[in-house]
């Protein structure tokens, strides 16, 4: 199965609820609150927000945390590599992968295409889109070829 991690999904929600309210600076524990999560997971989670770019910080009694830029700039690509890395099907999809089968295994090429693929749809789902409270309907056009395989290939 292919699955994000809970602490994904957890930085998914903390950046839909403070999307939802941009002008305000938003605690740790107040979106704790907000959110359901316990405060130490919030935290964890803001930190490597933080750290990605995503969001800033701000120290002191009018402090707290905002978007680094906005919604509609933020992509669920961006969110998952602050807390996952880099988006890749398999470690040879990925521009730094690295394997010791690639030039023999002849399923490269394809597992490149998938991940341009899973990459370009999460692109196009922003932070205003996760933040929406009602189901998100895309026009999504995969940059995938049909490829056609000679008679007898691939058996």
């Amino acid at each position: 199965m292919l699955k994000l991690s809970r602490m994904t999904d957890y930085a998914a929600v903390v950046m839909a609820h403070i999307a939802r309210h941009p002008q305000q600076p938003h605690a740790a524990a107040e979106l704790a609150d907000a959110v359901h999560l316990p405060h130490p997971t919030v935290s964890k989670t803001l930190k490597s927000l933080v750290r990605a770019g995503l969001l800033v910080s701000q120290r002191g009694a009018q402090g707290g945390y905002r978007l680094a830029r906005g919604a509609h700039e933020i992509t669920a690509s961006d969110i998952i590599a602050a807390i996952e890395g880099p988006v890749a099907m398999t470690e040879c999809s990925h521009a730094d992968g690295d394997c010791d089968l690639v030039a023999t295994c002849g399923v490269a090429d394809n597992w490149q295409r998938v991940s341009l693929a899973v990459r370009t749809l999460l692109d196009s789902v922003t932070l205003a889109h996760l933040a929406q409270t009602t189901p998100i309907k895309l026009p999504v056009q995969l940059p995938i070829q049909t490829v056609t395989l000679a008679a007898g290939a691939g058996r």
